[in-house]
């Protein structure tokens, strides 16, 4: 069980180091978005994308390469009845409105799993047929954008802070599937999806489990509906063929296997992240009237990218064993948060010394170890800030002791120890000395 759940886990490499990259890119071209506004207009711009991409990811592992291409019209059909009812006052209030939009996305869904197992219709037949009759019902509902969505809502939508009620809503999406992992039933879910045939000799109920898989991502729908209302506050039947493309993108760009088995709340997650940092990342040039197309050509070639390091992923696994997608994580995100903080500090320190008071916000900075001293260098240097190297030095430490650990181990062991090792145990060695060096010259000026 541990072999088949690390070799889930491996495929998650490549969305990680998508996401440090896209990440640390998006930083250092748009400062705005280490900001409490920017951070929360992220979350709620991502949020409807990333249910999606979760109510996908559910069809996803049950098999039968089950992709359910209306669940971008789904998200619109919920987003113009909730608006329509709003505006006709028959639905008002929090709990209403989430009864219905839940209520709706899982009644489709088990449409869509009676379809399937008792009409025994192919699920891309009957996805389409969802997408193309679900696209016209919402032209029907409301011709165009437009409508008003309840009062309560209108506050969720601006972005201005981190904690939102969307936030939360994320939080509980993908706690929901964390706990739901626990279950019985998910084992069930992933052997039916690796091999329907085996599962149905073990004693799993087939018919069950599916039905379960499309009840989970109909109560996905329902939330990215929610979120997709929120962050527009209003209604627009026309979003839908854009949302269920930008959906199988980012499921394909979180490791999910289309043809069932595996996948997982954190991909999807960071699939649904990578897209919203395409996106943010090339609006920070300006490609004039060709941006919509841009934007498009780069999800293109992205996806193509990921989907060959992708199956090269069981490749290098074989050479790199010491590389996990946790150890990856820390490392990349010990890197990007030290962008971070840098470019933040730099973006802060204008601001502050516009303000010339002993008291300024950059003093402060300082004293918290955020802004390096004012005599640690001259003018143009780069300088890390003590609370960077102290983040670099843990975690080059912990990168060290855990190398350290694994050398042991391999030689305990007998087993052949790879060349990148060897670089990235001496990459390590020069950042320590590099670190050290740095706060020796600082003690000399001193």
């Amino acid at each position: 069980m541990s072999q088949t759940r690390g070799s889930q886990n491996i495929y998650l490499l490549v969305p990680i180091l998508l996401a440090a990259i896209l990440l640390g890119t998006a930083v250092i071209r748009g400062p705005h978005l280490v900001s409490y506004s920017g951070l929360g207009s992220a979350i709620i711009v991502a949020a409807p994308l990333m249910m999606a991409t979760f109510a996908l990811m559910a069809l996803a592992i049950a098999g039968r390469g089950t992709v359910d291409l209306a669940v971008g019209p789904l998200m619109a059909f919920i987003n113009v009845s909730v608006v329509k009812l709003n505006m006709l006052g028959v639905i008002t209030s929090p709990i209403a409105v989430f009864i219905v939009a839940l209520g709706i996305g899982v009644i489709y869904q088990l449409l869509f799993a009676l379809m399937i197992i008792w009409v025994r219709v192919q699920p891309i037949i009957v996805a389409l047929s969802g997408f193309l009759a679900l696209t016209g019902i919402n032209l029907a509902i409301l011709p165009r954008p437009g409508g008003t969505a309840p009062d309560w809502m209108a506050s969720w939508g601006l972005g201005t802070s981190i904690f939102s009620p969307v936030l939360i809503i994320i939080v509980i999406a993908i706690g929901g599937w964390l706990l739901f992992t626990l279950s019985s039933f998910y084992g069930n879910l992933r052997m039916m999806g690796y091999d329907e045939r085996a599962a149905y000799t073990s004693g799993v109920r087939i018919s069950a489990v599916r039905v379960g898989a499309h009840v989970i991502a109909g109560l996905y729908a329902g939330l990215g509906a929610i979120c997709y209302t929120a962050l527009i506050a209003s209604g627009d039947p026309t979003q839908g063929t854009t949302m269920s493309l930008a959906a199988v993108t980012a499921v394909v760009l979180g490791g999910v296997s289309l043809s069932g088995g595996r996948g997982g709340v954190i991909g999807a997650a960071l699939g649904a992240v990578n897209l919203f940092l395409i996106g943010y990342v090339l609006a920070t040039f300006n490609f004039g009237s060709v941006q919509a197309f841009v934007t498009q050509l780069f999800y293109g070639l992205i996806l193509i990218l990921s989907l060959l390091l992708t199956l090269l992923v069981p490749v290098i696994a074989r050479y790199l064993t010491a590389i996990t997608p946790y150890s990856a994580f820390v490392v990349l995100g010990l890197v990007v948060l030290g962008i971070m903080l840098k470019v933040s500090a730099e973006d802060a320190r204008p601001a502050t010394i516009a303000l010339a008071s002993p008291h300024s916000y950059a003093e402060l900075l300082t004293k918290y170890l955020l802004l390096p001293p004012a005599n640690a260098a001259g003018a143009g240097q780069f300088v890390l800030t003590p609370f960077q190297k102290g983040l670099f030095g843990i975690g080059a430490a912990a990168v060290v002791f855990a190398v350290t650990l694994r050398v042991m181990m391999v030689e305990a062991m007998s087993l052949r120890f790879g060349l990148f090792m060897y670089v990235f145990v001496s990459a390590c060695v020069l950042l320590f000395l590099f670190v050290a060096g740095d706060v020796s010259l600082a003690g000399i000026r001193r």
